[in-house]
């Protein structure tokens, strides 16, 4: 059985003075939250539940943002030319 990668996982921050939380790196990558990325503030009974708002996007600028810098290997225009058209 694998082990879910979103599971829980207890981490301890601080609330700064004026209310600011900073969210470990790890967790923002993991939950896919870039910079700019908006979130839902939700009281529940058991406290306080921090998500990712979605909204639909269609100009792809949030795709390309997350995208970037995740290539595995370099290729250039012509081999992706290539790979679209199915050459």
């Amino acid at each position: 059985m694998t082990k879910n990668p979103l599971s829980k996982v207890a981490e301890h921050m601080r609330i700064e003075s004026d209310g600011q939380v900073t969210i470990p790196a790890e967790l923002r990558e993991r939950c896919g939250l870039l910079p700019g990325t908006e979130v839902e503030m939700i009281a529940t009974v058991e406290g306080l539940l921090i998500r990712k708002r979605f909204e639909r996007r269609t100009d792809g600028r949030a795709l390309v943002e997350h995208m970037r810098g995740r290539a595995t290997r370099s290729i250039t225009t012509d081999e992706i030319m290539e790979l679209m058209r199915g050459e």
